[in-house]
């Protein structure tokens, strides 16, 4: 097999801010790999929040050669990140067109359905805020990016905006416990369903015996199966983003794990495009909440992108991937 790795940008339809900052595009990395009949594609987002960039993925993913390993040693070959996650959906895109059959048919899945996917809200001024929740009030679950000391005001704005929507926030780490805990109750009054990661990874364990009047789910302290065994009792569901877990095997992987432990599943996503929402498609199916709005965030996606309609996503076609 040859592996080829390139890097891509996405305007965004409008700038996009978060507690940590501001971007205006997507850059990604595209990663193809062929056995010279067929080819398959993965692409994945490198995180400065994980330590990582966009060469340095790009050069973790040529530490693997020409000796392109099969999905399970690649497990071990590349640690959990974007690199692997690139890689490993290249494969089973590569493997679904050598056997002429559907990633969910190889990976022993039902049929995909389309799911209902959050819209994220940037950060922004309350009242700035109201006017984009207005714009999309016709969306059945509105995601509120967070993350300071005023934010109640941004919520309040949205849900006056958008008294129909399902909501949910993320703070992206940006609360501290006292905040957390005097924040939560209004959250409940205004109807939020889910409170993402509120504290620091390195800091959640503030959490442990603290009120939960709404359900707090972790994003950055969960990455894969080994991030499990440190969430109990903090957290009641889990954000499956396959940038952090390594690919769509360990996606799989994970969701049966936390399940099994008792987590309600979220399946979120990085800004990207709908080459890598589409195995993330496959992971979100039954679970609790799903975040694939990275191509609506765009100015353009790529061809034969995802097709989302009246607050679904849909699985992807085979021409886009798997």
């Amino acid at each position: 097999m040859q592996i080829t790795v390139v890097q891509e940008t996405f305007p965004l339809a409008q700038e996009f801010t978060i507690s940590r900052g501001s971007k205006r595009a997507a850059d990604v990395v595209v990663v193809t790999v062929t056995d010279g009949a067929h080819q398959g594609r993965g692409e994945a987002t490198p995180y400065a929040r994980y330590g990582e960039s966009l060469p340095g993925v790009m050069a973790q993913i040529a530490t693997l050669g020409d000796d392109i390993p099969g999905r399970v040693a690649l497990q071990d070959a590349l640690p959990a990140g974007a690199a692997r996650n690139a890689v490993d959906c290249a494969l089973w895109d590569l493997a679904a067109r050598q056997a002429g059959r559907r990633v969910w048919q190889l990976a022993g899945l039902a049929p995909p359905r389309p799911v209902v996917t959050a819209y994220t809200l940037s950060l922004g001024p309350p009242d700035v805020m109201g006017l984009d929740a207005a714009r999309h009030a016709h969306r059945p679950i509105l995601k509120i990016k967070l993350g300071t000391e005023d934010d109640i005001p941004r919520v309040e704005a949205v849900r006056a905006a958008a008294p129909r929507s399902r909501l949910i926030i993320d703070a992206n780490e940006g609360w501290s416990a006292a905040l957390y805990t005097d924040i939560a109750p209004h959250l409940a009054r205004l109807g939020v369903e889910l409170i993402e990661q509120p504290l620091a990874a390195g800091a959640d364990d503030a959490l442990l015996g603290l009120p939960r009047p709404v359900p707090i789910c972790a994003d950055e302290s969960c990455h894969d199966r080994a991030s499990l065994a440190g969430l109990a009792d903090k957290y009641d569901m889990i954000n499956i983003k396959l940038d952090k877990a390594g690919g769509l095997t360990e996606a799989l992987a994970l969701r049966d794990a936390a399940r099994a432990q008792g987590f309600g599943i979220m399946v979120g996503c990085m800004v990207a495009s709908s080459l890598a929402m589409a195995p993330a498609v496959l992971v979100a199916q039954g679970a609790r909440v799903a975040d694939l709005d990275g191509p609506l965030l765009l100015a353009d996606d790529r061809r034969h992108g995802l097709h989302y309609d009246n607050g679904h996503v849909h699985p992807p076609e085979a021409a886009l991937w798997g």
